[in-house]
């Protein structure tokens, strides 16, 4: 090793995930490491991470067969390598699958795992920094509540000596409270060399990685430890332990949002995703639930009971309660969206208003622009979607449907109950409903006519 080790944010890194499993526990069709939390896969949260903490090459190690595996980490990292393993044969197995890249003898090399996704970006870097200090091998470290199951970390006056999976540790080792968080790094120049020496005389013969811990130790190397939280390394593999990684970040999401500076009136009903930003001021009253995409610019309040996706809102603006906001709604300055109103693709301007009862889809409308209750775009006529463009200061009476694609210009007015199937002039009135017609005295002679009809 170098006398003067390079730090490790100037060190090459290759991560290496493994996802190979399938997760039968999780009684789904679909793998495991593509069940998501706060709206993101589990391997997407492990690979986002990986590269905020210096991964300079990414592999995915995948069973046969999982080109759904592939495809999702590909969406989450296009240069992402892929490989498979065909035969589950262990851990250390697993990592050889990607043999090819280690060949390349990265400076460091990063073992994660795709169904741990709540292993911070600071983690990664201290894993790596004894690295850096000459150490051969680093394992992550956690004490557990009951750390029945878990490997345990056997050391000697400070020093890692070896990892013993529970199957096949003694009682006396199993008494150790010290586990195996099951993340590692290694030395790139030295990865090929101990995963080549691992064998499978054990109780499930299988290929250890932890095995590398006594074979560097064997051939002269340094090993050491990393102690973080349990919390960070956290596994899923069933729905019950994929609810608690939800639980914890859910409570990472919300204190990060409210240390920015938003408020959440009570921040245990509120759900963020994972890219959820909201800005200075922002308040966020009970039960509302943050889909992927969505930004809140400050001062802006979201009222209870509100769904928002793919959404923008800025500055001042009031959203819901009971709102739902799709992909593509961008609700400018002071805007306000009311209850029961559902809005997408649809740029709603500063100082407009839509206060209750309404779906706009597809459409622009403009500054201090009012949209009445029970008013409809009919945006789709079952294969092409087209745009209703509403003015600035217009006025939409309740109860209206504007077939697009159509224009409703600057200042002007549709009347109540109107189906509007044409463009508006700007500072017109429009009136698109059939003419009122008054029967006087017709009430009394229905009822007369009724009474006689049901007495015979």
């Amino acid at each position: 090793m170098s006398d003067s080790p390079m730090t490790s944010t100037a060190r090459s890194c290759l991560a290496i995930v493994l996802a190979a499993g399938e997760g039968t526990r999780m009684k789904s069709d679909k793998p495991k490491v593509l069940h998501q939390v706060a709206n993101r896969s589990m391997v997407g949260h492990v690979l986002a991470v990986l590269t905020e903490a210096g991964a300079t090459k990414t592999a995915v190690v995948i069973g046969p067969g999982r080109e759904d595996v592939e495809k999702e980490a590909r969406k989450s990292l296009p240069n992402v390598r892929i490989f498979v393993q065909r035969e589950r044969l262990g851990t250390a197995h697993a990592v050889l699958s990607a043999r090819e890249v280690l060949a390349e003898k990265p400076d460091d090399v990063i073992i994660a795992f795709g169904d741990t996704p709540l292993v911070r970006t600071e983690t990664f870097a201290k894993l790596r920094a004894p690295l850096a200090g000459g150490a051969a091998v680093v394992v992550m470290a956690f004490e557990p509540k009951d750390p029945s199951g878990y490997g345990r970390l056997i050391t000697a006056d400070g020093q890692l000596l070896a990892i013993r999976e529970h199957k096949d540790a003694t009682e006396t080792e199993r008494s150790i409270t010290l586990c195996n968080g099951g993340l590692m790094a290694i030395q790139g120049d030295l990865a090929m060399t101990l995963l080549d020496k691992v064998g499978n005389d054990n109780a499930k013969g299988e290929y250890y990685l932890t095995d590398i811990v006594e074979i560097a130790r064997e051939l002269g190397h340094r090993t050491a430890i990393a102690v973080v939280p349990e919390e960070e390394v956290h596994g899923v593999n069933d729905r019950a332990q994929l609810a608690d990684a939800e639980r914890m970040i859910q409570k990472r999401l919300r204190s990060a949002a409210m240390a920015a500076g938003a408020t959440l009136v009570a921040p245990e009903t509120v759900f963020l995703s994972y890219d959820t930003s909201l800005g200075q001021d922002v308040i966020v009253e009970p039960h509302v639930v943050f889909g992927p995409g969505v930004t809140v610019e400050p001062g802006a309040v979201i009222h209870s009971f509100s769904h928002l996706e793919g959404a923008r809102i800025a500055s001042g603006a009031g959203i819901g309660p009971f709102a739902r906001l799709r992909p593509g709604a961008a609700i400018g300055p002071k805007a306000k969206v009311g209850n029961f109103v559902e809005i997408k693709n649809t740029d709603l301007g500063a100082g407009a208003k839509v206060s209750h009862l309404t779906y706009l889809g597809d459409a622009s409308v403009g500054a201090e622009a009012n949209i009445g209750a029970g008013t409809i775009t009919c945006n789709y006529d079952g294969y092409n979607k087209y745009r209703t463009e509403i003015g600035e200061g217009a006025f939409v009476g309740s109860n209206s449907s504007l077939v697009a694609p159509v224009i409703i210009g600057d200042g002007a007015f549709v009347g109540s109950g109107s189906v509007i199937t044409e463009s508006v002039p700007a500072d017109a009135l429009a009136l698109g409903r059939g003419r009122q017609v008054v029967k006087e005295g017709w009430a009394v002679e229905f009822r007369a006519k009724a009474k006689a009809a049901k007495g015979k």
